[in-house]
Formats: structure tokens, sequence, C-alpha cells
């Protein structure tokens, strides 16, 4: 079966003021659902069959169909990690944030910071790496699932389109406004169990 585009749990109003229902329209809508259609689309041309999608990021050689099966992923991925709620860490999730950073404002400041000095287009995880936590950030349609080791926990696209409508140019002003008012943190925590990956695959 095609890929689908994974409906969001929220209303698209439910965001704001932090993220707009115009961009969730943009970005959702338009740019989400434009990876998934061209995922398919590349996918019918390799005559593959129908692999999962985290199969076939993991499997795929570099180019576009592993760059926007990606983009599907992460997109997948990333409207998991928001709530309409204000949210705070807890239980095991909360023990590794004091071991790793301190406090959550330290590990908000932390991903803020690598989310300002992110060069170009791309996206800012926070990781489970040997039972401790880990910030990277990876480049366009490049992803946790592509790489050994990497266990997913939450994630902040830092692509222009997902701020631009809400933030103009101020990249720092969004991930500010997102990490600290939308989080999932329960969606984080449950993700400690090594099985973020499969949070987002479909197939």
């Amino acid at each position: 079966m095609p890929f689908e585009l994974p409906p969001l749990a929220f209303a698209r109003t439910a965001l704001a003021p932090n993220m707009s229902a115009e961009t969730l329209d943009y970005h959702h809508g338009k740019h989400h659902r434009a990876y998934v259609e061209k995922t398919n689309a590349l996918l019918a041309e390799a005559g593959v069959g129908e692999p999962s999608l985290v199969e076939l990021i993991r499997k795929a050689n570099p180019g576009p169909l592993r760059s926007n099966a990606g983009q599907l992923w992460n997109h997948s991925f990333f409207w998991q990690c928001l709530s309409p709620e204000l949210q705070s860490p807890s239980g095991h999730l909360l023990s590794l944030i004091a071991s790793s950073y301190g406090t959550i404002d330290e590990l908000i400041g932390a991903l803020c910071d690598e989310a300002a000095a992110h060069f170009g287009s791309g996206w800012v995880w926070l990781l489970l790496d040997k039972g401790a936590l880990k910030i990277v950030s990876l480049h366009d349609g490049d992803c946790p699932v592509a790489h050994e080791g990497m266990a997913p926990l939450l994630c902040l696209d830092v692509w222009e389109h997902a701020y631009y409508i809400d933030y103009r140019n101020a990249r720092p002003d969004y991930a500010r406004a997102v990490l600290s008012h939308i989080i999932n943190w329960e969606f984080a925590g449950r993700n400690l169990d090594g099985h973020g990956a499969s949070r987002a695959d479909q197939g």
C-alpha cells in the first residue's frame, strides 16, 4: 500500500500562538503531503516492492528516494512531539535530564543553541545514546532511522518552512517558543523504550 499522510492528533488551531493554524496548513497540509507523494512516486519507479517506511530509509541508497522517505518519517515523528497542553518531563526522563543537563531549562537552552547554530535546513534531535541523553542536528532529510544506534526521543524541525510564517527569519524565537510551551514530553518519555522509530513507521 502507498504511504499516507498521518493525521494530526490535535486541531490546527490548538498550538497557537506558538504555532499558527496557517503554519500547520502549509507545513503539514502541503510540505509533509508533498514528501508522501514524492516518496510514493519514487518508490513505484524503483520497483523494490512495498517495504515499511523504516525499512526503506535503512535500505535505500543516498539520494532522492531516501531523502524524501526520511522527510516523511521526520515529519510524522515531529507532529507527535507537539502537544497543545503544557507538559513537563517526569519519571526516568526527568532523571536523565538531571544527570545529563541539570535542569529542564538547561536542556531547553542546549536544544535552542543547537537550533540556532545549525547551518541551513535540517533537524535538531534529542537522542538516547548508551543510556544518556545526547543532542545532535542532522541536515536536510537525514534522520536517526538511517544511523545505527540513534534512538530518537524528540525533535525540532529547523527548516525555514517550519517557522517563517509565524517568526519570519527568527529561528531562535521559534525554537524557544516550541520547546518551552508545546513539547509532548510524555511522548519523549515513552521513546526511552528504544522503539521511537516505530512510532512514525508505516507499511
